[in-house]
């Protein structure tokens, strides 16, 4: 097997471009059903207008915008039915601004982390990226996980603490230090966000 191929198949970021970055966009497609939803959803209001100039900054500068969303333990569904069972419900004004556009990647969750037994790795593996930007729901749970993940595959990581989202603020606080002390990880603002765009 040769290095290019190990790195894929064990999941690594190692060979990848450090200055080569996509938009990870965490469980944003939700119909805020579950538990904590009440203490969540005033949270994702103020971030959902960061994250929807985040998302169109990505876009303009051609840098992968990948959609991971749990699937709600639904096994027969794919996004678009998320997406439409999410559009249809009281919230539907938290979906439609970050809705995702015809070039988007969507790549299905079960867990907390955006990699534990999902394709993310090898996707951004096939893309050449180095570098992931986390963003979406919840700090203090999968974006903390997902961050964690991407650090021991040797990925940079940048996280916009305001573009996720949390339900215990206190939680999310010592969250993004660890993130920041534990596992390197750039916590800056979405404004300081910068996106290289991507040569041909």
């Amino acid at each position: 097997m040769s290095d290019s191929s190990e790195g894929a198949a064990e999941g690594r970021g190692r060979g990848s471009d450090p200055a080569r970055s996509a938009l990870i966009v965490i469980d944003m497609i939700n119909t805020y059903e579950h538990e904590d939803a009440e203490l969540l959803v005033p949270s994702v209001e103020q971030v959902v207008p960061v994250l929807t100039e985040l998302i169109g900054r990505a876009r303009e500068a051609d840098i992968p915008v990948i959609y991971v969303n749990d699937n709600f333990g639904l096994w027969r569904s794919h996004h678009g039915e998320l997406l439409d069972a999410a559009l249809s419900q009281p919230h539907a004004h938290l979906i439609e601004p970050i809705r995702p556009d015809d070039r988007s990647l969507f790549v299905m969750k079960a867990r907390h982390s955006v990699f534990f037994e999902t394709p993310l790795s090898y996707l951004l593996w096939s893309l050449d990226v180095g570098h992931v930007v986390l963003t979406g729901q919840v700090t203090e749970q999968c974006v903390l996980y997902s961050a964690l993940d991407a650090h021991i595959r040797h990925l940079d990581v940048t996280v916009p603490k305001d573009a996720v989202a949390s339900i215990h603020p206190n939680l999310a606080s010592a969250a993004l230090e660890m993130m920041g002390r534990n596992m390197g990880a750039r916590i800056i603002t979405a404004k300081e966000t910068e996106f290289t765009p991507r040569e041909e």
